[in-house]
């Protein structure tokens, strides 16, 4: 931990600091709480990269902690890549405050590294970055943003080689790095001026997004005759103020899909999102104006990305001609069934479908049906991508990826989740059904009667500040150590510990196996009749989530268990905090 009063001194002494920050500053010198959590600790470089508040101080985000990872991120470069000059970086970034400005940034430090940096002229998606990286044959790519996080918040991800989230490894590398940089007030920059005039700075138009739209096409199921011909879905599009509208409009355009309306108030890049609570596709909220142009015209399908573009919502009208947000898992597995069922049978023998610990098994029961293998990985899309990257080393066949948190990614063009993907693939998918007289609703039901009747859960508690860090922490220690044998009539089978890598049998079994997945402070419980619970502390915000699935013949039986699952955990980790 810092002394975080001498951290602000230096700050607010320190000669020719940005202007905008230093009177921040001097604002903020009156609240103590505010000075001491913007200086009390470094921003914290994660597993990919960084969030944080904008404003002054080494716990937010602003030019100095940008500079300070990027010249930790040059020196990783420098000492594990070849090539890395005339390769570059590729940089992006989305419509939040100080975006671009910290792009430029980014390409600053690495043009004192004689490092070629590529940045695009315009906002730009995630998933297109993780394209730019593999198209360009980039050392490393940067994304500027926060996703869906709040207006007050930015970020910095870092790609790999390979177009995927850095592993564990090569963050740790990156972070012993930037922990090297001692002063993060007075790192040398150039001027963008110079790096123009000495090619150290390209400034990027539209020769990607062409490139990836070729790509994209090529995700299509139909056949020649279908993808040529008109379709009749009607579609309603919102970026939710983000990134995400010419790419998605593009891509369905050249499936020939021709009813497609925007929502005409979110298409504008906002920092504020300034029509929505949170530019989140998970929340209902966000669907507000959607609805309302879907109701005017009687759309089919209600897209919606988030900000940066990388994670997907889906409405559609139920049996109450009503609309309802599916859930992740629910997408999802609608998306796997519809991929499979079009896929030769050649091609599904050695086909891997990839899903997070924390995804609904109905994904698993559906690939199982057409014989493919499912991987499951850790929370997070990094974990995928990192699967798809052995997948060129070991010859299997990518098929789908998934994470119940709305990330989605068909074709491995991109090595990160895609809601530009996920939106053309759900519309195909959507006009699929509907030439046979059914609603995604109606496929979805389907699968049940098929499957059976699978649900999920989550739920978190946000903890600010150091005491939430302690607190967090004290949540999910007491949740691995204090094992319960059942949660209402469903007894636990075994606990997962990613952290100890250790699967722990339970009711007498006695039985430890090893687990092998990356080390994680993450802890899992597996319940009878296919249910389960995990825990985990946010990678990006200051949360505790609990995640939980139940299964069901029927659906009141899934329903029952996943109330007392719900009910169990907000006994066994709310009620203790006495919180009002």
């Amino acid at each position: 931990m810092v002394n975080w009063e001498d951290a602000f001194r230096k700050w607010v002494d320190a000669k020719n600091l940005d202007p905008i920050l230093k009177q921040q500053l001097i604002e903020m010198k009156s609240n103590k709480n505010e000075l001491q959590d913007s200086f009390y600790e470094q921003l914290t470089f994660g597993t990919g990269g960084m969030r944080g508040v904008l404003g002054p101080g080494i716990n937010r985000m602003n030019i100095y902690t940008i500079r300070k990872a990027v010249k930790g991120l040059a020196f990783y470069l420098e000492e594990n890549r070849v090539n890395y000059r005339d390769r570059g970086v590729v940089i992006a970034y989305d419509s939040r405050y100080m975006s671009k400005e910290f792009a430029i940034e980014a390409a600053k430090v690495l043009g004192v590294h004689g490092i070629k940096a590529y940045v695009f002229e315009e906002i730009k998606p995630t998933p297109l970055l993780s394209f730019a990286v593999r198209y360009l044959g980039t050392v490393a790519g940067i994304m500027i943003t926060a996703s869906h996080n709040p207006p007050e918040y930015n970020g910095f991800k870092v790609y790999n080689e390979e177009g995927s989230q850095i592993s564990l490894d090569e963050a740790n590398e990156i972070i012993h790095h930037i922990q090297q940089v001692e002063d993060e007030l007075h790192i040398e920059v150039l001027t963008e001026k110079h790096l123009v005039e000495n090619n150290l700075l390209e400034w990027m138009n539209g020769e990607v997004d062409h490139a990836y739209l070729e790509q994209l096409i090529k995700i299509s199921k139909m056949d020649e005759q279908a993808l040529l011909a008109e379709k009749e879905l009607k579609i309603v599009l919102t970026p939710l103020h983000g990134t995400g509208l010419p790419l998605v409009r593009n891509g369905l355009k050249q499936l020939q899909f021709k009813h497609i309306h925007v929502v005409d108030e979110q298409a504008i890049p906002d920092p504020e999102f300034s029509t929505v609570q949170s530019p989140n596709p998970e929340e209902k909220q966000a669907f507000k104006e959607a609805i309302k142009l879907g109701d005017e015209i009687d759309a089919d399908i209600l897209l919606a990305t988030d900000p940066d573009a990388d994670r997907l919502g889906v409405a559609v009208k139920n049996n109450e001609n009503k609309y309802v947000i599916l859930t992740g898992n629910q997408l999802g597995s609608l998306m796997l069934d519809y991929l499979l069922m079009h896929t030769n049978k050649h091609v599904l023998k050695n086909a891997r479908m990839i899903k997070t610990i924390v995804t609904t098994e109905l994904g698993r029961s559906i690939a199982n049906e057409y014989g493919v293998k499912t991987i499951d990985t850790l929370t997070g899309f990094k974990y995928i991508g990192e699967k798809i990257n052995e997948f060129d080393a070991t010859g299997e066949t990518f098929i789908f990826g998934y994470e119940e948190s709305y990330g989605y990614l068909i074709s491995s063009f991109t090595r990160d989740k895609d809601a530009v993907q996920a939106a053309v693939m759900a519309c195909e998918m959507a006009e699929f059904w509907k030439n046979k007289g059914m609603t995604l609703v109606d496929a979805l039901e389907k699968l049940y009667k098929k499957h059976g009747y699978f649900k999920e859960g989550l739920d978190a508690l946000t903890l600010n500040g150091l005491e939430g860090q302690e607190k967090i922490a004290s949540i999910v220690n007491d949740f691995r150590h204090n094992e319960q044998q059942a949660y209402g009539n469903m007894k636990t089978i075994y606990v997962e510990d990613y952290l100890q890598s250790t699967r722990i049998y339970k009711n007498g079994q006695n039985k430890m196996e090893k687990v092998y997945l990356p080390k994680e402070n993450v802890v899992k419980y597996i319940l009878e009749d296919q249910c389960w619970i995990c825990l985990r502390p946010s990678g990006t915000e200051p949360k505790v989530k609990w995640y939980y699935g139940a299964y069901g013949k029927t659906e009141k039986e899934v329903d029952e268990r996943l109330s007392t699952l719900e009910k169990s955990l907000q006994e066994i980790i709310v009620q203790p905090l006495h919180l009002t």
